[in-house]
């Protein structure tokens, strides 16, 4: 015998591997974002003042 669908569970599951995913590629673009700036602050923080 089949089993009976739970299409709200289902469709919550899969929102949430959505999201985790989501969250996945931000957090790996955040991190090659970072990788990118150069180290040592804020980038020409003191050249505005005269």
């Amino acid at each position: 015998m089949a089993r009976k669908p739970n299409y709200p569970f289902e469709r919550m599951e899969r929102e949430r591997q959505k999201a985790a995913k989501a969250a996945e590629k931000a957090n790996a673009k955040r991190e090659a974002k970072e990788r990118a700036q150069p180290t040592g602050g804020a980038p020409d923080a003191g050249s505005d003042q005269d």
